[in-house]
């Protein structure tokens, strides 16, 4: 089969093809475990924060990719799960180990053997991919497979932030930053919350236009001051400087919800500027958003087909993999990247 391994750590200012190509042998199913012929596999921030060393550093060679969707062309004896043909996906969550109290508490996101699909284990930026039958998710038949692939880590964890911000109908909803995951979440609300009013925070003309054509009410530079106070806001960026100016926008009581692996560059000193009354005092909240479990992933496919939420995408072959990512480090971005496997 054809892959995109990543075999060291670089630096994309320099190295501009971090992924190489190359013919290896497919992966046989375990007794537990599937193999997905692969349609399509999502390309995320979080493949830049794996290459550029900001994530916990993943086995080389590693095969990258966390928002896969395909068909099951394998399985072992032990997987009751799924039949021969049956469409399903894979999200970040790779395995857990089921039995801590984090998992038995339907937190395993938290749970301390958590392996996520791409960095810890061989991912989806490849022709074929195996994982153990029960990481795996129905794919409803309402999407592509490059409209399904965003929703199982760009909606998946937005899902997951809303959720977090406690947001009730009638309140107003920050984004800062408008990529993937922001521009879902904004379909979202428009749906489960229609007398919210929603707030992009966005540093390029380009998404600002985006958000508004996607019916944002109010669209503003990434420090700008929006038109009033927030209940709740969520920060999809990869800097440290919108979190301090999210802070200053919130209400009372106000909750920011971070939902990025990691923070990138060296402005985190922006949080010395950090001043207490105006930015966190009056019981604001700072929230983080650490992975997703399969119940995030199964929820919103079921609420993304409802609607019906489909994405933006823009789509690219196996071998584009390097320029895409490159256009995402740049922040070249309307909607999600989607990496199309099988023609």
């Amino acid at each position: 089969m054809k892959a995109l391994y990543l075999s060291r750590i670089c630096d994309l200012k320099t190295d501009r093809r971090p992924l190489e190509l190359v013919e290896t042998e497919p992966p046989q199913a375990g007794s537990d475990e599937i193999v997905i012929e692969v349609g399509a596999c999502g390309v995320c921030h979080t493949e830049l924060d794996e290459i550029e060393g900001r994530t916990a550093p993943p086995f080389f060679p590693v095969i990258p990719g966390h928002q896969v969707v395909g068909r099951v062309v394998e399985k072992g004896d032990a997987v009751t799960e799924w039949r021969l043909g049956d469409r399903v996906g894979v999200g970040w969550i790779y395995s857990a180990c089921g039995e801590c109290p984090w998992c038995r508490s339907d937190r395993e996101n938290l749970c301390p053997e958590f392996r996520a699909t791409g960095r810890d284990a061989h991912g989806g930026y490849g022709e074929f991919m195996k994982v153990r039958g029960r990481f795996a998710v129905a794919v409803p038949e309402t999407f592509t497979d490059g409209e399904a692939a965003p929703l199982l880590c760009a909606g998946a964890i937005g899902y997951r932030s809303l959720r977090l911000t406690g947001l009730r109908d009638g309140q107003l909803l920050g984004l800062t930053g408008f990529g993937a995951s922001a521009h879902l979440v904004l379909k979202l609300v428009r749906y489960i919350y229609p007398r919210a009013a929603v707030f992009v925070f966005a540093r390029s003309e380009r998404e600002r236009s985006f958000a508004r054509d996607l019916g944002a009410d109010w669209a503003g530079d990434t420090e700008a001051a929006p038109p009033e106070p927030l209940d709740a806001i969520i920060d999809t960026t990869p800097a440290w400087r919108p979190v301090v100016a999210a802070l200053e926008n919130l209400k009372c009581g106000g909750r920011l919800v971070i939902n990025a692996i990691r923070k990138e560059g060296t402005d985190r000193n922006i949080l010395m500027d950090l001043d207490y009354p105006r930015h966190l005092w009056m019981e604001k909240e700072i929230k983080s958003v650490a992975n997703v479990t399969r119940r995030d992933i199964s929820e919103l496919l079921a609420l993304a087909a409802a609607v019906p939420l489909k994405p933006e995408i823009q789509e690219y072959s196996l071998d584009e993999a390097n320029a895409a990512l490159l256009e995402l480090k740049e922040r070249r971005i309307r909607g999600a990247k989607v990496l199309r496997i099988k023609i």
